[in-house]
C-alpha cells in the first residue's frame, strides 16, 4: 500500500458549514455568534488572562521568587567509548578534535567526558569536567586527564 491508494473512511469528511446564507439554512442572520459586541466582529478575539478591564489576577499577584536554573552551566557531553572509536593516531584529545570528528559541535559549551564505555589506549583528554568513573578509566589506560 502506497500513500496515494489511502482514502478516507466513509463519513470522516464533512461539507464546510455555510454561515451567513439566510435564514433557511439555518446559520443566517447572526451566522452562529450570538448577538453584537467584539466577539461577534471578524478579527475580533479577546487575549488569554483579560478580565474585561478589572485589573487581571496575574498582575494582582506578587511576582517573587528566584531559580537557579538560569544560571546552570550546559555542557557538551561525550563518553569514553566515543573517544576510543577516535583515529589511534590522535594522542592528544580536545574539543577542536571532537568537532573534526563531528561527536560534539562547536556552540562554545564546555566540555564533559563523562566514563560509559571504556578506552583502550593512553590518551591525554582536556576537558572543563570529568566524572569520577571516566577520570579513572583514562588514568588505569594509561592516560590524563587535565582539567581546561
Amino acid at each position: 500500500m502506497r500513500l496515494h491508494q489511502l482514502s478516507n473512511v466513509k463519513g470522516a469528511v464533512h461539507r464546510r458549514k455555510r454561515v451567513g446564507c439566510g435564514e433557511g439554512g439555518g446559520h443566517g442572520k447572526t451566522s452562529g455568534r450570538g448577538g453584537k459586541g467584539q466577539t461577534a466582529r471578524s478579527g475580533g478575539s479577546i487575549r488569554p488572562g483579560f478580565e474585561g478591564g478589572q485589573m487581571p489576577l496575574y498582575r494582582k499577584l506578587p511576582h517573587r521568587g528566584f531559580n537557579n536554573a538560569n544560571f546552570r552551566t550546559e555542557y557538551a557531553v561525550v563518553n569514553l567509548g566515543d573517544l576510543d572509536a577516535l583515529d589511534a593516531a590522535i594522542v592528544e584529545i580536545d574539543t577542536s578534535t571532537l568537532v573534526a570528528a563531528g561527536l560534539v559541535r562547536d556552540d562554545g559549551k564546555p566540555l564533559k567526558v563523562l566514563g560509559d564505555g571504556s578506552v583502550s589506549r593512553a590518551v591525554r583528554v582536556k576537558a572543563a569536567r570529568f566524572s569520577a568513573s571516566a577520570k579513572a578509566k583514562i588514568e588505569q589506560a594509561g592516560g590524563e586527564a587535565v582539567v581546561a
